[in-house]
This record gives C-alpha cells, structure tokens and sequence, in this order.
C-alpha cells in the first residue's frame, strides 16, 4: 500500500512540472539517439539528456579525451518540456536516458519517485571537495547524494550605471538604499522605474525570502512522505510587505518575467535594475534592440543588514543517474566527468556563459580576473559573484516543488492587485500547501 501512495504522490507532484510545458509525448530510446560525434565506436555509450548553451563542443572534448566511454548526447527539451518527458519515460518504465541534467529544484520530484540514482556507492562523495557548500547540498539529502553539481546562480545586481549617472544615485547596498533610489527615479520624472517585481519569478522571490532566513520547506528523502512547510515565517512575510509596498508606491512594475516585453523593458531603459544570477549576464548580453547608450556594471545583491551580509541562489542545474541507465557505474562516470575538467568548464564559462560549481575552476586565476566587455571590463566574479556563491550555503526543496511555486505566483499576483498584502498572501500559501501534501498521503510538520 505504501508503494502505491509513493507512487501516486510521485506522479501528482511531478505532473506540475508538465503544466507550463509541452504535452508528454512517446520516451522512447530513438530520442536519445545521438547529435554528436561518437569518436570511439567499439566503446560502450552513455546516453545523457542536457540543455546547456555550447554543450556538444563539451560533449566532443570528452570524448575525444576517452576511450572507455563514450556520450551519447540529445536535447530532449528545455526545463518541464523535458521533465515531462522524463516523466513519462518513468511511468512507461523505459526510454529515459543514462543521465539526464535536473535543476536542484526539481531532484526531490524524482527521488521520491525513486527514478534517480544515489551516487554515494560510485564514488560522489570522493569529488565532494570539488564543489561548493551549497551546491552540494542541494544535489543531496541525508547521506544520499543524487546529483552532480554543474552551474549554480549566486545573485548580484546588474543596473545601468548611465541611468544612476543621470540621476545622480548612489549604488544602493541595502533595501532601505534600494527603496530610497527607487523613489528618486519616480521624483526625477523618468519613463522607467528602478526594478520589475515579477509575480511568476518562482525561484527568484524564494531567493528573496531565503536571504531574509526562509527555511520554507524540511525533507529527507529517507522519509520520504513526511514534510516540513514553513512558508508563512515573519522573514518572508516582512520581505513580501517591503515589496508591496513598493508596488502600491509606483516604484516598482509587476511584470510577468521572461515575455517578449519584459526582454524588451530589460535593454530598453525600462528597468535601471535586473536583480540577478550569476547567469543574468549572458542572458543579458543575449537579448537584441539594447539600448546603444546603455553602460551597465555589477554590484553585490543589496542587504538587510549591511553588516550581516546574507548570500542567495536563483537557480542551478545537476547531473543526475536514471534508475534505468544500462551501467550507472559508467554513467555516474560520466555525471561526475563531463564537466570536471577546466578544458571543458572554460567552454562551459566563455561559450556557454554558466557559472560554475566546480571549485578548481571558481578558485582558479583565469576566472576570478576574468574581465567582462559588456559590462566595461569589470571583474564581475571577482567583485561579486564569487563571493555570493561562497556564502550560499544550500536549500531544501519539496517533493512538489513546482506546485508550490504555481500557488505563490498565484498569491502574489493577488497582493500586487490589492487583494492582500503580503502576510496574508503567505498565510494562505501555508494553508494551501499544507492541505495539498495531506491530501496527497504526506505527513505535514511545519
């Protein structure tokens, strides 16, 4: 009976995943056949799903430098539209591939499903000292370890420094100082406003509450239906009334983020501000129709308390084993190996723009002063980025991840309208979500 309410809880909690991406299509292994070049034809091959920028160039250095393995690499989908994928691949009982690239966010979706490997057994923890302390953490649970850490996203803000010129504002290095340049822009008369507050930024104001000691969720995939939510605590609330007052100021616009127009009013002068990961920059630089006079630089995300500095992560992707991969001692080989070279990180940092969470690379001379053209030659890691990813020290996230994040857009797209402020936004989400998990067989502590 337990088996089956895992189960059943496994496919409610994923099939979220699946509601903002394309419809489950047919897993089969023909969709994991290669795009790359194999180069040692009689070595065995391992099949891996990914998505990331410049990726076969990092797929052809492996294998070109092995003669024991080979990739086998396909992308299967962006995000959900490859989760979705995945998902049915684990409903179907076959068609995933050896190694699939997971977001931190969404592990425990699959581990509760027991479609991931722990990596303990083959070796993980012998590279442990390879990555950072948060980064880690959020690739594991308990003892287990079900993930390797790739990219990581260490905030910052990126703000253009020709509008704080203009202006006459000062670099804000608290939320007090934000508000303050916020409303100097209003007074000044500009067209644009200091920042966007998306309501559908999902991880993004998670990050928020997290830098104010949000602990919203407790799970260990040893126990597997019992859960820790804690979404409603005063850190989070007193983040979430800061931003509505903002927004029912005027300082603030509420755009729904990454849409054609929100790109747009991002290069366009619309925002003086993008509050952002350490893979905002490319992104950044990726968009067309920027504003030709643009100048913009990097800063350290602004604090609470300037004193106490708190450090965040918005987003950061894994390599994780399958439960149906063919030899996962081999294709935890390649979870492990794919990105451990600085060969194939400086593919990964200068054509892919990602932001390691390969230690070697992070301390390394050629990362730390790297200079960065778009934003004037600035040392962008070296003075913000390297310290945010220091400080991060992990999170946990539910076996509903993505529910959860629907039901806080939801929220707040209610506060921003008037419905409520933000405490009682929160309320409601603890209330909701508690009664999601009851509903779906957990065990709900908060």
């Amino acid at each position: 009976m337990k088996t089956k309410l895992l189960a059943t809880i496994g496919v409610i909690a994923v099939a979220a995943a699946a509601l903002t991406g394309c419809s489950a299509g047919t897993a089969a292994k023909t969709e994991a056949s290669c795009t790359n070049k194999i180069v040692n034809k009689t070595a065995p091959q391992v099949t891996v799903w990914a998505w990331y920028p410049a990726f076969e160039e990092v797929v052809d250095l492996f294998n070109k430098t092995h003669e024991d393995v080979q990739v086998c690499w396909t992308n299967a989908g962006q995000g959900n539209d490859e989760y979705t994928k995945f998902s049915t691949a684990i409903e179907s009982k076959s068609g995933a591939p050896d190694v699939v690239m997971l977001e931190s966010e969404v592990l425990s979706s699959f581990t509760i499903r027991k479609a991931l490997v722990d990596l303990t057994e083959f070796g993980a923890n012998d590279v442990k000292a390879n990555y950072t302390e948060g980064s880690w953490k959020d690739a594991s649970s308990g003892d287990s370890v079900y993930a390797i850490p790739v990219d990581g996203g260490p905030m910052g803000m990126l703000y253009r420094k020709d509008l704080f010129d203009k202006y006459s504002i000062p670099v804000p290095t608290t939320w007090a100082e934000f508000e303050t340049a916020a409303q100097t822009l209003k007074t000044a008369g500009s067209d644009g406003v200091l920042v966007n507050f998306p309501t559908n930024g999902r991880a993004f104001n998670q990050a928020l509450f997290a830098q104010a000691g949000s602990v919203p969720f407790v799970y260990d995939s040893t126990s597997p239906t019992d859960v820790g939510i804690a979404v409603n605590d005063q850190g989070s609330k007193d983040v979430l009334n800061y931003w509505n007052g903002l927004v029912q100021k005027g300082l603030v616009t509420t755009d729904d983020a990454f849409t054609a127009d929100y790109n747009t009013s991002l290069v366009d002068g619309t925002y003086a501000v993008y509050l952002a990961a350490a893979w905002g920059p490319g992104y950044l630089q990726g968009l067309s129709d920027a504003d030709a006079d643009a100048v913009w630089r990097v800063a350290p995300l602004p604090q609470w308390d300037a004193a106490n500095p708190v450090q965040v992560n918005w987003g950061g992707s894994t390599f994780a084993v399958t439960s149906q991969a063919t030899d996962k001692k081999l294709a935890a080989e390649v979870a492990i190996g794919i990105f451990g070279t600085d060969e194939a990180w400086k593919i990964g940092v200068e054509k892919g723009a990602l932001f390691p969470s390969y230690t070697p690379m992070l301390d390394s001379d050629y990362f730390t002063n790297l200079e960065y053209p778009f934003f004037g030659g600035q040392q962008i890691n070296k003075e913000v980025f390297l310290n945010a990813a220091a400080g991060y020290t992990g999170a946990t996230f539910s076996p509903f991840q993505n529910y959860a994040y629907d039901q806080l857009t939801e929220e707040l797209y209610s506060m921003v309208q008037g419905e409520q402020d933000g405490s009682k936004a929160l309320d409601d989400l603890q209330a909701s979500l508690v009664k999601y998990a009851t509903e779906q067989g957990f065990t709900v502590a908060k």
